[in-house]
């Protein structure tokens, strides 16, 4: 329930306040003076998007407040979701800069616009105009009738259930959309593949063999130049190992003398083996080598087949290949497994598709039990409301699953005795729409979770006696729902259980926008003026104060 609403620094409003009652209340006031203003403020309370340019004064910021007592909503999951702190006093603050910056909080803590949204739903509920239009929208009178007929869980859980179907039919379309593009490259890949697999890659050593024909092209150069060495260590009348040799004797022979020339000589000694080493692996390399060109021709065109393949894929080296061939091997693989993946996804969708239709029809079913109710309890409230030969059917036909159900339904309705049914756009007047949408709005005023219930002008085309029992009817849904109603009808004004003006009040350098509740005298004046314009007549007083007596209040004067 709206405990206290506050309005600051917007459009005509330089300051208001509203604490409005727990039951009926009316706004009334000229054209222009203010009323949907305030609603425009309320929306933006409730999320709706802001504009800089509705600033009254530019200088400063806009804010809109509303206190609303939540203790009997039970909406501390919706809080936990947000993670916010809930408390029974919920504060809501809409805060727009001179710069057009909007900032949300609740309870102080600052949330994103769409938490605010999703909080604001849960306590206000806006009619107006817009909803009536929306009235004559299938999906709309849809949603009204399951909101009617309290299958509004049933349908969330066939929802769930299209959803989960929609979503494998999804992934099976993407899925066979992949298989078509992968089968135009499979053959190109395959290619690509059996050429890399021909390569045997796993048992080349690209730097061997690299290494190997390089030695085989210059085998005589090597082979000389290894002699030579061979030569030079071993062989000639001067070699390393002679001269190493006969300077080991010549230490031997002075080792007596002092323990240093000893380790000299075992140091050349440990020298000597080594160069004998050397040597015979110098002699033995020498006698391996030879020129081969027959191998030469063989070990270029492994080379070429890497270097060629390096360049059409781009790389540098073998390891890089085996990369390329790695992944060319699940690519392919991934095409010839996708059959697989569809049989399932395509057996899943089917599973999913049967259970949307056995609960689509459940849900179908239910609907159509409650509709001859809805007929016959709006027809009715119709006819209290001046169209005693009004008439509804709910025309129904079996359709193709949907996110709403199995169902294409439509409301049909006729004012006149005789006449048939038709859809709403052709056969309901403005007035009409208005009486159907509060009908519909006393219909599921139990069967809703929304505390605050704003009329933005519902008497529209209605007048005299109807617009009593408009008013009787609003007062009906009072008892347990906090109603604000904006209005132009004396009968209406008189319903209510607050009455509030809005007018226009001249300052020396703009006009504002005000609102104040006004006394059992001040009723009964602004009603009379509402009967009769500007100079009301006694006559216009009196019926003011038998419209107010309707209603049990004690009149004064």
């Amino acid at each position: 329930m709206l405990v206290d609403l506050r309005i600051k620094n917007y459009a005509l409003i330089e300051q208001l306040e509203l604490r409005p009652s727990a039951l009926l209340n009316i706004i009334t006031g000229e054209t222009g003076a203010g009323k949907s203003i305030m609603l425009g403020a309320i929306g933006l309370l409730l999320g709706n998007r802001a504009d800089s340019k509705m600033l009254f004064d530019t200088q400063r910021k806009c804010v809109i407040e509303g206190q609303f007592d939540i203790s009997n909503y039970h909406l501390q999951d919706i809080f936990e979701s947000e993670d916010l702190d809930y408390d029974a006093q919920c504060i809501l603050r809409r805060e727009i800069s001179p710069t057009g910056k909007s900032r949300a909080f609740v309870n102080d803590t600052p949330v994103t616009l769409d938490a605010l949204r999703k909080i604001g739903a849960n306590l206000m509920d806006i009619h107006s105009q817009h909803d009536t239009l929306l009235l004559g929208d299938a999906v709309f009178q849809l949603n009204l009738l399951d909101l009617y007929a309290g299958l509004v869980p049933a349908r969330a859980q066939y929802s769930n259930a299209y959803r989960q179907y929609r979503k494998l039919e999804a992934d099976l379309k993407g899925l066979e959309n992949q298989v078509v593009q992968a089968n135009k490259e499979l053959d190109y890949q395959s290619f690509l593949l059996s050429e890399l697999e021909e390569a045997r890659l796993d048992d080349e050593d690209q730097d061997a063999l690299e290494q190997e024909v390089k030695q085989l092209e210059h085998a005589e150069e090597i082979k000389y130049k290894l002699t030579h060495a061979f030569q030079s260590l071993s062989e000639s009348e001067y070699c390393a190992t002679g001269s190493m040799k006969e300077a080991a004797t010549l230490l031997g022979q002075i080792a007596g003398y002092a323990d240093q020339f000893g380790v000299l000589k075992a140091r050349l000694d440990s020298c000597l083996i080594e160069l004998h080493d050397i040597a015979d692996e110098v002699e033995a390399a020498e006698r391996r080598t030879e020129g081969d060109p027959a191998r030469i021709d063989e070990l270029q065109g492994r080379l070429n087949v890497l270097y060629n393949l390096q360049r059409k894929h781009q790389v540098r080296d073998a390891e890089a290949l085996i990369l390329v061939r790695d992944e060319l091997r699940r690519k392919v693989g991934s095409v010839l497994n996708l059959d697989k993946e569809i049989t399932r996804l395509r057996k899943d969708a089917e599973g999913a598709l049967a259970t949307v239709q056995r609960q689509g029809a459940k849900l179908s079913e239910s609907r159509l039990k409650s509709f001859p109710k809805f007929e016959k309890e709006l027809g009715g409230l119709l006819a209290e409301l001046g169209m005693p030969h009004a008439r509804i059917v709910v025309q129904h036909a079996a359709g193709e699953p949907a996110a709403s159900g199995l169902d294409v339904i439509s409301i049909l309705f006729t004012a006149n005795k005789g006449a048939q049914p038709q859809t709403l756009s052709k056969a309901a007047s403005g007035g009409e729409f208005s009486r159907l949408m509060l009908c519909i709005k006393y219909m599921l005023a139990d069967k809703t979770a929304l505390p605050t219930i704003v009329f933005d002008e519902i008497d529209t085309g209605i007048s005299g006696e109807i617009a009593v029992k408009v008013g009787r009817m609003m007062q009906q849904m009072a008892k347990k729902h906090q109603l604000i109603a904006i209005s132009h009808l004396p009968q209406m004004a008189a319903a209510g259980d607050a009455h509030y003006f809005v007018y226009k009040e001249d300052r020396a350098d703009r006009t504002v926008s005000c609102i104040r509740e006004l006394s059992t005298e001040e009723r009964i004046r602004e009603i009379a003026h509402m009967i009769a314009g500007a100079k009301p007549s006694e006559n216009a007083f009196q019926s003011a104060r038998e419209l107010l007596a309707m209603r049990g209040e004690e009149l004064v004067g």
